[in-house]
């Protein structure tokens, strides 16, 4: 049962259109979370809801947007889950995926970091991998710098195939949310399954 969704990503202006930021951006564009109250606090801009707003799931779900920067979520999320007495198993993380495709979402439990330092930041924050991922392509780079490329915003050409991606990520939480995460991902853990043609 997922009772807590951290978006991650960089805040500030500067960061907000970066490929990194991709978690966050699902937080930003929501249809479901635009009129949702958000606070400081836990480290980041935290927001609880009933989940009807999700179409069924009756409890109530925690969302936090880290401020902590990437490198740091951890913190913000383990804040969180401590406060509330979460297990990890609970815990869902919105990040960007650089092996997936532009276009592309999946869903995954547990498993490697593939070098994401905010994924690298949860595992020393709950000495635990065992968390769930919500995961956006945002493709490998051409010239292999990965760090340059995920600090890099999306392009105008490349808008059309993020805000595909978004939407099938907010229908994948939505789902999650309802459906419960065990349920979904059969369907969801293909890398495939939303790839814009």
């Amino acid at each position: 049962m997922i009772e807590l969704v951290a978006f991650f990503g960089n805040p500030g202006a500067e960061y907000a259109l970066n490929r990194h930021n991709a978690g966050r951006l699902l937080a930003e564009k929501s249809t479901r979370l635009s009129f949702v109250s958000w606070q400081k606090k836990f480290k980041g801009i935290y927001a609880t809801v009933d989940g009807a707003i999700f179409g069924g799931a009756s409890k109530k779900v925690h969302f936090l947007k880290p401020e902590t920067f990437m490198n740091l979520s951890g913190d913000a999320v383990s804040s969180a889950a401590f406060f509330f007495k979460l297990p990890v198993e609970n815990i869902l993380i919105v990040h960007d995926e650089i092996d997936l495709a532009l276009g592309e979402v999946s869903l995954k439990f547990s498993g490697g970091l593939n070098g994401h330092n905010g994924l690298r930041s949860m595992r020393a924050a709950f000495n635990s991998v065992d968390f769930w991922r919500l995961r956006i392509g945002i493709g490998r780079p051409v010239d292999g710098d990965v760090r340059k490329w995920a600090l890099s915003d999306f392009t105008a050409d490349e808008m059309p195939a993020l805000e595909a991606a978004l939407a099938a990520a907010e229908d994948a939480l939505t789902r999650t949310l309802v459906e419960g995460a065990e349920k979904l991902l059969p369907e969801w853990k293909k890398k495939k399954a939303y790839a814009v043609q």
